[in-house]
């Protein structure tokens, strides 16, 4: 029985408070109503991203669900909300805000969504305690984090204590870019998307594999978005570097071994890529992802699997939806096609 789980998708509540007016930044994001089916997502005056009614609205999703044949959504923030440069107490109120909206958006549809929640890792103790409440209380699966906490590295030592919990309680998390590298050369054509992104994604893969996270607390589990991004090409330089400089050395193992026990999505754009994941790390670690509803989301979400050559049916089967369940910690026959 094939089920195709979108992994890879993000929503926002359509009534998201004023921060910027509540607590007198201009730095928050706020939704500005272009109409009645879309709006433009607004920082200290400027479009930041124009956006669809699909990015709130449950019954756009699953009429979109419906017709392109997908199963179940995970539902995630979307990054520029993870706000880390805010004020402990105003980042864990829109946190929590985020958190109950996903939980109740997946209680009204609990056998289409599946949510992930979100926490202000600029304070680890707090970013713990909404941990606990999201998984424990909500019922919400897993977390979403961003690729840097205020320009830390992920593996910096405040948030060790973050990692041990996820590991304790089994959370899975869900790296994705956000305030990446270089910032100050992408702002033309586009290319914090397209360059930028994939960038900030192997630099934080690579530090959590060289700076040893991977290693002290092996029961993780990640999964990085748009399929690691530059990480799968520039794993041979890793490991070249891990070799020539004995020296810097905090692992065991070189960097390919830990890279083999992240997971990955399948935004990759190409089947030719698809393969390539899969020759590197094992169909088992690969997870169909959309980036809906966004414009460089891939339509209909799995078509890059469908037609990647040379995939076995079982294989097929696990990347379009098995091995997001078994990554989530749900079983498969919680979900009844």
């Amino acid at each position: 029985m094939e089920m195709r789980v979108d992994f890879h998708t993000h929503i926002i509540p359509e009534n998201l408070p004023d921060f910027a007016k509540r607590y007198q930044n201009d730095k928050w994001p706020i939704l500005q109503p272009t109409c009645s089916c879309g709006a433009n997502i607004m920082i200290a005056g400027k479009v930041f991203r124009e956006v669809t009614d699909q990015v709130w609205s449950p019954e756009k999703r699953l009429s979109d669900m419906e017709n392109e044949n997908v199963d179940i959504q995970v539902l995630s923030p979307i990054p520029v909300t993870f706000s880390y440069w805010a004020p402990i107490e105003e980042a864990l109120a829109m946190a929590q805000l985020q958190n109950d909206f996903i939980a109740e958006t997946v209680e009204q549809n609990p056998n289409k969504f599946i949510g992930l929640g979100t926490v202000p890792l600029q304070d680890v103790k707090t970013a713990i305690r909404e941990m606990d409440r999201c998984i424990h209380e909500l019922g919400l699966k897993g977390i979403e984090i961003g690729t840097n906490i205020n320009g830390k590295n992920l593996d910096d030592e405040s948030l060790i204590d973050f990692f041990e919990m996820c590991e304790k309680w089994n959370v899975p998390l869900f790296v994705h870019p956000w305030e990446t590298l270089g910032r100050d050369r992408l702002s033309n054509h586009n290319l914090m998307y397209t360059v930028g992104m994939p960038s900030e994604t192997a630099l934080a893969a690579g530090c959590l594999i060289l700076g040893g996270i991977m290693e002290k607390f092996p029961g993780l589990k990640i999964c990085f978005s748009h399929g690691g991004g530059s990480l799968p090409l520039i794993l041979p330089r890793l490991d070249h570097g891990w070799n020539v400089w004995p020296h810097l050395r905090l692992t065991e193992h070189p960097p390919s071994f830990y890279a083999k026990k992240f997971y990955y999505d399948s935004i990759v754009n190409d089947s030719v890529n698809i393969k390539f994941l899969v020759e590197k790390f094992g169909s088992s670690q690969i997870m169909l992802g959309s980036d809906y509803p966004f414009l460089l989301r891939e339509t209909p979400p799995g078509k890059i699997i469908d037609d990647t050559l040379l995939l076995t049916g079982e294989q097929k089967r696990a990347m379009l939806g098995e091995n997001a369940l078994r990554f989530l910690n749900v079983p498969v026959s919680t979900f009844v096609k």
